[in-house]
């Protein structure tokens, strides 16, 4: 009987600690991991997001993208997400629930412009007068915070014909030839090559946004979302967002 006993809890200890040690993977098997990243994130997150579950063998990672201050606001309010990726700490910190956030990327503003650049863009000044339309991000966006602290920088009253909730629809008046210019990342502007010109100007040195990370405190799947932040920090992660166009934190 004392050998039956001690066999069966031989037999129990070692379960419990196989599903202890499968509970608290890096790669929580069969439970996804949400991540709610900002819409300039988009190529390089799905990227790395590959990436992620073929190192983690049963992993999934589900993204949400958008805006990050549309992002934090539906946080707020009990959206499930396990990540969030803000372009700006700004954001970040208005997540209530926000774990400690670590900056993972930066990056700068560029005007975007018809490929060709047609109106012979050269800076900001050029963007000033009734002769061209012009998108900007909305003031509440990072991008539209960048934007206003550059044209501010610069001197320059910029009237845009519109204010869009994230860079990618500020980009996309651009590729689809309803504006002449946007100012957007330079991330977006070179994922979109094929479509548009980058033009550089220096003020935009003087708003370059931090991209923070953290796994939420409410999150339900600590432990996958802890393995997809440590990722996104890994050399390999930080190949992947400054061949993206990202500058290194």
């Amino acid at each position: 009987m004392r050998s039956t006993v001690a066999g069966l809890a031989v037999t129990l200890t070692a379960s419990l600690a196989a599903c202890g040690s499968g509970s608290g993977s890096g790669s929580e098997a069969g439970r996804p991991v949400t991540v709610f990243a900002a819409a300039s994130l988009t190529e390089s997150f799905t990227t790395l997001g590959d990436r992620f579950e073929a190192a983690h063998p049963g992993s999934t990672v589900t993204f949400n993208f958008g805006g990050s201050s549309a992002l934090a606001t539906q946080i707020n309010e009990g959206a499930p997400a396990d990540v969030f990726a803000s372009a700006a700490p700004a954001n970040m910190a208005a997540v209530t629930d926000a774990g400690t956030p670590a900056t993972f990327a930066r990056n700068q503003l560029v005007i975007a412009v018809g490929k060709g650049n047609p109106k012979g863009v050269t800076g900001l000044a050029a963007l000033t007068g009734p002769r061209l339309k012009v998108a900007l991000c909305a003031a509440a966006v990072p991008c539209g915070a960048a934007a206003t602290t550059a044209i501010a920088a610069a001197g320059v009253t910029i009237t845009p014909v519109t204010l869009e909730q994230d860079v990618k629809a500020a980009l996309s008046k651009v590729r689809l030839g309803e504006v002449d210019a946007a100012l957007v990342y330079r991330t977006d502007a070179k994922a979109a090559a094929a479509d548009v010109d980058a033009i550089e100007f220096p003020e935009s040195a003087r708003a370059v946004n931090d991209y923070p990370i953290a796994v939420l405190t409410g999150a339900r799947n600590t432990a996958g979302g802890q393995a997809f932040v440590d990722y996104v920090l890994s050399p390999e992660g930080l190949r992947v967002l400054t061949d993206a166009g990202f500058q290194a934190p």
